[in-house]
């Protein structure tokens, strides 16, 4: 299902959200995995590097943001809304939100190195210096359809 149907199937339900805007996008290093976590109700959170926002021109996520998590097909996986958004230092990120990731073993060790590797890549495709204590945005949702 596209996107944009399961926007209109939710708010057929959910009237209260028909003037609401939504954001639709996928994970970036497994996104069909990271979907199916999600819709499971066991990946709770995300991470992103901040400093990547303003290279691509994206707004920053903020509470009550409605996003619909897309597989690599672009295909609609569900409908999350935003709980909490906290922007902290690379070696601020707590156990707890590794653990509400839901990503292998879910522990902070893991969530570090795969973490590290990603945004490493990331930054250095983006021309940016990369550091262990660049700024990270903690993002946690709920998801509100399926």
């Amino acid at each position: 299902m596209e996107a944009k149907q399961m926007w209109e199937n939710f708010i057929k339900q959910q009237s209260e959200y028909k003037d609401s805007s939504y954001n639709a996008w996928s994970f970036g290093a497994i996104p069909d995995e990271l979907a199916e976590l999600t819709l499971q109700g066991i990946k709770t959170a995300t991470a992103s590097a901040y400093e990547l926002y303003a290279l691509d021109s994206d707004p920053l996520p903020q509470v009550n943001d409605f996003n619909i998590i897309l597989d690599s097909k672009d295909e609609a996986f569900c409908i999350t809304k935003t709980t909490k958004v906290s922007i902290i230092p690379f070696l601020e990120v707590s156990e707890k939100h590794a653990f509400k990731e839901g990503e292998g073993d879910k522990s902070l060790e893991s969530w570090r190195k795969e973490h590290t590797e990603l945004f490493t890549k990331w930054y250095e495709e983006g021309n940016l210096e990369i550091h262990d204590n660049i700024p990270v945005v903690c993002e946690e949702f709920q998801v509100v359809y399926k």
